[in-house]
């Protein structure tokens, strides 16, 4: 079987609930590769961070405890941005994803409240973003200043 052939076969096994949920188990939460990008950025210039602190509410991608910054490193689509990937709606189950994505979206707001209650600053770098390295490296330097 080809690749192509593959490729068009995923989209009639992934209408089996079972195998849709076992991709859907397969998508990391952690060592991402925006979340890699970032970290190698931040590795030039602010290194010493932490990750993925329990303790700190939201539990951040990247924390540096003691200067009370966090760095969360979210997916367009998974986070709700307003670019052309987050934007995009799937046509199969949308009422299912729109209420997801929507309890994402509560559910960050809430964590970035908890974290300004406890005198964290907290920044979002977007994958899309991640697209303009230059712009994305000064805005995490302005961040940490």
């Amino acid at each position: 079987m080809t690749s192509r052939e593959q490729k068009q076969n995923i989209r009639y096994i992934g209408e089996d609930p079972a195998h849709r949920s076992a991709i859907m188990r397969a998508v990391k939460g952690k060592d991402t590769t925006p979340e890699l990008a970032v970290r190698a950025m931040l590795r030039t210039f602010a290194p010493f961070y932490r990750l993925h602190r329990k303790d700190v509410p939201g539990n951040p991608d990247i924390a540096y405890i003691g200067r009370k910054r966090a760095i969360f490193v979210h997916g367009c689509f998974w986070h709700g941005h307003q670019c052309a990937r987050g934007a995009r709606m799937p046509k199969a189950n949308a009422d299912y994803w729109r209420a997801k994505i929507a309890k994402n979206v509560a559910r960050d707001a809430a964590h970035r409240e908890k974290l300004a209650a406890q005198g964290w600053r907290a920044l979002t770098v977007w994958e899309c973003e991640l697209k303009e390295a230059a712009a994305t490296e000064k805005k995490l330097r302005e961040f940490l200043k």
